[in-house]
């Protein structure tokens, strides 16, 4: 697969290291990928302004803040006009509830990652939003067990 983006052996260590710590100082990024801070800087600025570092958030304990259900729903519509599903992906975004949503190939529309307090409110979501709503067909839910792997979004190997 060719790469979208023009990147030196440096930038892949930027990338590498502020996946897995985005909150670190640039003087500890710089001493991390072997350049001094001002043309670390100077990359990290050209990462973000070409859109390759979309931004950074913090990565909160759910289950600590009281978040114990994480369930996946794969949706089907009734039809797939570019309309509907640019109403239905638009409809995601209403839903705090809903963390993740794409758009998929196969014998679903979407598959939506959910986060909840508990069952009751995963079920009530499911029963009175995502199933009630406009041109949804079908619904089916995957409640997680326990997760077993928690990496950054992109394997960086280079």
């Amino acid at each position: 697969m060719p790469l979208k983006a023009d990147l030196d052996a440096i930038d892949w260590k930027i990338l590498r290291e502020l996946q897995a710590d985005g909150k670190m100082t640039n003087v500890e990024l710089s001493r991390r990928v072997g350049i001094s801070a001002p043309p670390c800087l100077r990359r990290v600025k050209r990462l973000e302004d070409s859109g390759i570092i979309k931004g950074y958030r913090a990565l909160l304990n759910s289950p600590a803040l009281g978040f114990d259900v994480v369930a996946f729903c794969l949706v089907g519509l009734h039809y797939q006009s570019e309309t509907e599903l640019k109403t239905f992906a638009e409809r995601t975004r209403g839903w705090p509830i809903v963390r993740r949503a794409w758009m998929v190939s196969g014998d679903s529309d979407f598959m939506l990652h959910c986060v909840a307090t508990d069952l009751t409110t995963f079920q009530t979501f499911v029963i009175e939003e995502l199933t009630s709503a406009p041109n949804v067909d079908t619904v089916r839910t995957a409640l997680t067990i326990r997760q077993v792997k928690d990496e950054g979004l992109v394997a960086i190997d280079k």
